[in-house]
């Protein structure tokens, strides 16, 4: 069943994503920032509820003499989003999300991500269609990166993958949607929610990815290399929601011409 809105929608329309309502659409990463302290005010001042963590490089409880993020990061507060960052074949996706799922208690919330080299950082389609396939057979919520490609979104959806994740530039480039006509395509024929993940750079890269349609977006460099991370998060969220409802607006038709604010139209001389 779809759990994409096909009526109107309003403002208060919540996020869908596997059966749970958000009120926020902005989902973090935790990675890059200077500290735990850091990571935790971000987060805060962003208002996100889904927050994502790289299994690979992030102690959630299996180094016991290392700083736990989930001290700062409680799952009883957020949803967790366990990611397979630094993956590069399908065998080695589905074991990290085989681990995050042993970690956090049987937690079925993942978002894949297979990369096909470390200078782009794109995803490697092949691999991530057959580690999507695998997890989702498993009983795994699968949130899936991939390029900006309608076709694959499509096939990634019709899999059962519970929200397609196309990017919208190279992870941490910070150069804002390079296509928006791709995006379009792939919401045009969406199933599922589309939520925008890498490229983003500042918040008015998040409003065009929300005045495009899309349910939402997914950063993480972008705040944590700005050099206020915390004052960012705040951006973001803010650039998020005004997105959302210029796209609920409607914006004005583009013209050829102006024509004035206080039209001549009937005015007696």
């Amino acid at each position: 069943m779809s759990q994409v809105k096909k009526s109107p929608e309003t403002i208060d329309d919540p996020l869908v994503i596997a059966g749970l309502e958000y009120q926020s659409r902005l989902l973090i990463g935790t990675g890059k920032y200077k500290d735990l302290d850091e990571t935790r005010c971000a987060v805060e001042a962003s208002g996100a509820q889904i927050v994502t963590l790289a299994i690979r490089r992030t102690n959630i409880g299996q180094n016991p003499d290392e700083p736990n993020l989930l001290t700062v990061i409680p799952p009883s507060k957020y949803t967790l989003l366990p990611n397979t960052a630094g993956c590069y074949t399908a065998k080695d996706a589905v074991r990290t999300c085989r681990l995050a799922r042993e970690l956090l208690d049987g937690h079925a919330l993942v978002k894949l991500e297979v990369l096909g080299d470390e200078k782009t950082l794109f995803p490697e389609i092949t691999e991530t269609l057959k580690a999507a396939e695998e997890l989702v057979k498993d009983g795994f919520q699968v949130m899936v990166y991939t390029n900006d490609d309608p076709i694959v979104a499509k096939h990634l959806a019709d899999m059962g993958c519970v929200a397609v994740m196309p990017l919208a530039a190279p992870i941490g480039s910070g150069l804002g949607i390079r296509n928006p006509y791709n995006i379009l395509f792939i919401l045009e024929e969406a199933t599922v929610p589309i939520i925008v993940d890498a490229g983003v750079g500042t918040a008015s890269d998040a409003s065009v990815a929300m005045e495009l349609g899309c349910h939402g977006v997914l950063m993480n460099t972008a705040i944590a290399h700005a050099k206020n991370p915390v004052l960012m998060a705040s951006a973001m969220k803010k650039g998020i929601e005004a997105g959302r409802e210029a796209f609920l607006a409607g914006r004005m038709a583009r013209k050829r011409y102006g024509s004035a604010s206080s039209p001549l139209d009937g005015t007696i001389f």
